[in-house]
């Protein structure tokens, strides 16, 4: 007879499968930068946020190596203990200059990155005003600071300052305004700027998280200084930075701060010696002219598919899942490997294709990528940009996996 435990895992999993949402992980042997094996035949990968093709750099390859021969594997400890290496103040050093803060430090993930900022700044007496859209990694780390949350219309600053003036007025305590700068599902961006000045006018702190700001928004710390607005900047070393980890970069009473109450910061392993190296050499080439060359790349590569498009990811919104996941399959049926994105990381009826550009797709992929998508019934051109705003995401929040 089985257990309560057992009919209750079994029922959600019914229920996932009744839903037409059922996941798993599918092995995909690199051969490239953007190349692989899939289910053993060639595939061109339009899926991964190694937006300028960093994690098979031979720099960054032989960096990795370098660290895993020096400090071995792991870290050992949490950075508090024993697990800091000079790797991992050399890296914090460099983000911090990239970033024009006065510190940064470093998480093992982003997920951990925005959870660490939002507890240790949250409380009861906070009150937390979050984007709509913000990426799941926000959602959580709100809800678990336990302060009040508050959520605003996707990028509407009308909207936030009126929240924000609600929240004045009540006078619990201080404001804390959170927002993705480049948005992991529809690819748009925030204005950073008209962000900067609604907080300025309503003393709020300032949590920018820009994991998928690869080639913008910029963000001009100076502007921030001048409106006198504490200014928080969460970024990932696993995306454009080919490597994996987090960092916040800030003041330095700020980072002080998250050194001893971030959590996730005090309670995990130090992230490896590997990977921070990786990091290092990663930023180093993107602040070279090379990685000049390999931003202008990318922005070249985004216009052939979506002229104009602020951010190498493109959403086309087909609608219905099954209509996402078959016109997924007809992509990969031409060696295209393009994610069919679903609720709960989208709303229902905006199920979509999330076009992950890279540095280093060549133009011939991209030439294919296009007729491709051309050719796709349920598919807006992949020019279009003018969609039906959607309906509010769902509780989970949003986030990556298809």
């Amino acid at each position: 007879m089985r257990g309560a435990w057992d009919r209750r895992v079994e029922a959600e999993l019914d229920a996932v499968r009744a839903a037409g949402r059922w996941r798993a992980t599918r092995p995909i042997a690199t051969t490239g930068p953007v190349t692989g094996e899939l289910d053993g035949r060639p595939v061109v990968t339009f899926a991964s946020n190694d937006y300028l093709g960093l994690t098979h750099h031979p720099a960054v390859v032989a960096a990795a190596h370098e660290a895993l021969d020096r400090w071995g594997a792991g870290a050992g400890a949490s950075r508090l203990v024993v697990g800091s290496r000079p790797v991992h103040a050399e890296l914090e050093a460099e983000l911090a200059d990239w970033k024009g803060t006065e510190a940064a430090l470093t998480f093992p993930t982003g997920f951990a990155a925005n959870v660490g900022v939002l507890t240790a700044l949250g409380g009861e007496d906070v009150t937390i005003l979050s984007d709509e859209l913000n990426h799941a990694s926000i959602v959580d780390g709100a809800r678990l600071a336990r302060a009040r949350v508050r959520v605003y219309r996707h990028a509407d600053l009308d909207h936030l300052a009126k929240l924000l003036v609600e929240v004045t007025a009540e006078a619990r305590g201080p404001a804390l305004v959170v927002t993705d700068s480049a948005f992991s599902m529809d690819g748009d961006v925030v204005d950073v700027e008209g962000l900067l000045d609604v907080c300025a006018a309503h003393d709020a702190l300032v949590v920018l998280d820009e994991a998928h700001a690869v080639i913008g928004p910029d963000v001009d710390p100076a502007a921030a200084a001048a409106r006198d607005v504490p200014l928080l900047r969460v970024g990932t070393l696993s995306k454009a930075l080919g490597a994996l980890g987090g960092f916040v970069a800030g003041p330095r009473r700020y980072v002080d701060l998250l050194v001893n109450r971030a959590r996730p910061f005090i309670f995990t392993t130090a992230p490896t010696p590997a990977d921070t190296a990786a990091g290092l050499a990663a930023l180093r080439v993107l602040r070279s002219p090379e990685g000049a060359a390999l931003l202008g790349r990318l922005r070249r590569n985004v216009d052939r598919v979506r002229p104009g498009h602020p951010t190498p990811i493109v959403p086309v919104v087909v609608g219905e899942e099954a209509a996402a996941v078959a016109a997924a399959g007809a992509l990969l049926e031409q060696g295209l490997l393009v994610p069919a994105i679903r609720p709960p990381t989208v709303p229902p009826g905006t199920s979509r294709l999330r076009v992950a550009l890279s540095a280093a797709h060549t133009d011939d992929q991209v030439d294919r990528l296009v007729a491709a998508l051309a050719a796709l019934p349920a598919a807006a051109p992949p020019g279009a940009t003018d969609r039906p705003s959607p309906p509010a995401p769902s509780r989970e929040g949003r986030g990556q996996p298809s």
